[in-house]
């Protein structure tokens, strides 16, 4: 088993983490290197293991409690593993590697510092979990919600999913509505004698065109919706007048909607077209929640800069829990991912004197 030094830097730390290989469901080996490290290098935490998924947390009785959460998963490995460090002329000192982005950077940093704040100021828990990469039954967060739920409760949340070292606050909705149009087929030599399924989308299209996005500013973050078309289908061949066709609608809300509302909402913009609306995946967003007095030192102690978070991420499990939550880690999530995945080491640094400042008393 890899040993972890939690007291080296959280940049070298970052690369032992992606130097151990953990694509989702198989997140054993690094489950264990880290309970290990933080059995043996922490004091004053009480540990337990959930399958793949490791536990920590103290009692020391301090009118606060903030949760650091990170998955311990990645995607599959595309040829950048072990990890390898760079100093590039524009980018500067950089480290390369699956995980540095999303997100074995923040859960280094969340370890360094179980290990090495002693005056909290806080009390603290720290969960780190398996399976975040994959479908939503699998995710480990999901799991301890149902078999540890008192280990999810917290005055505020932060996850460590990459936000290039700003606070991310909350996150948006996302909602996908398939909407079928019905026809009658004919051979197109002949096409009068069918009723074209496809051509039934073009009013369809145009309101998509024209819609206009909301955006709506909760707690200082300024939330953008999107309404889009993502995916067509239909044709039965190159002759063939279609019967039939499909097409998903995603639908990105501000998180002051309920899921039943985004999902009234979108039957409002396709009303009077004659198609079936069926929905196919749904999942709430996460109010920031900001002005709770654990939230708002984060943002103190960031120097004040927050922004809201583009996107749906585990923050809407801790938002449904009543925790007050946000993403802040280093790297940018445009690359996480990607072959090239890599985190500039300054922004490890940065996110570590940043958290440390707000965890200590």
């Amino acid at each position: 088993m890899p040993r972890l030094d939690l007291s080296a830097d959280p940049v070298d730390l970052t690369a032992a983490l992606v130097d151990i290989p953990s694509v989702s469901q198989d997140e054993s080996l690094i489950a264990d290197a880290v309970e290990a490290a933080l059995r043996a290098q922490t004091t004053g935490f009480e540990i337990v293991r959930n399958g793949n998924a490791v536990l920590a947390r103290t009692s020391r009785g301090l009118p606060s409690r903030v949760m650091l959460a990170g998955h311990l998963d990645t995607v599959p490995i595309a040829d950048n593993v072990p990890s390898r460090r760079t100093v590039d002329p524009v980018e500067g000192d950089v480290l390369h590697g699956c995980g540095t982005v999303d997100m074995k950077s923040g859960d280094a940093v969340f370890l360094h510092l179980a290990a090495t704040v002693s005056d909290l100021a806080h009390d603290l828990t720290l969960v780190f979990y398996d399976c975040e990469e994959i479908a939503a039954t699998y995710n480990g967060l999901g799991r301890i919600e149902r078999e540890l739920p008192d280990w999810l409760r917290a005055d505020v949340a932060v996850l460590g999913e990459p936000s290039g070292g700003f606070i991310e606050a909350g996150c948006q909705g996302t909602l996908r509505v398939r909407l079928t149009a019905n026809g009658v087929r004919a051979h197109s030599a002949r096409s009068w004698l069918g009723d074209n399924a496809i051509h039934k989308f073009a009013p369809l299209l145009q309101r998509l065109a024209d819609y206009r996005a909301r955006s709506v500013d909760i707690d200082g973050c300024v939330y953008r919706e999107g309404l889009s078309a993502v995916r067509i289908s239909g044709g039965v061949a190159g002759n063939v007048v279609p019967d039939a066709a499909e097409i998903d609608v995603n639908f990105r809300f501000a998180p002051d909607r309920s899921v039943e509302q985004a999902i009234a909402h979108v039957r409002e913009v396709v009303d009077g077209l004659g198609l079936d609306f069926e929905v196919t995946d749904s999942s709430a967003g996460a109010l920031p929640g900001l002005s709770a007095p654990a939230a708002a030192a984060l943002i103190e102690a960031a120097g004040g800069q927050f922004r809201a978070k583009y996107g749906w991420t585990d923050v809407s499990r801790f938002s449904a829990l009543g925790i007050p939550a946000v993403n802040y880690g280093p790297g940018d999530p445009n690359l996480a991912h990607k072959r090239d995945e890599r985190v500039p080491v300054q922004q490890i640094a940065d996110v570590t004197a940043v958290l440390r400042g707000y965890l200590s008393a």
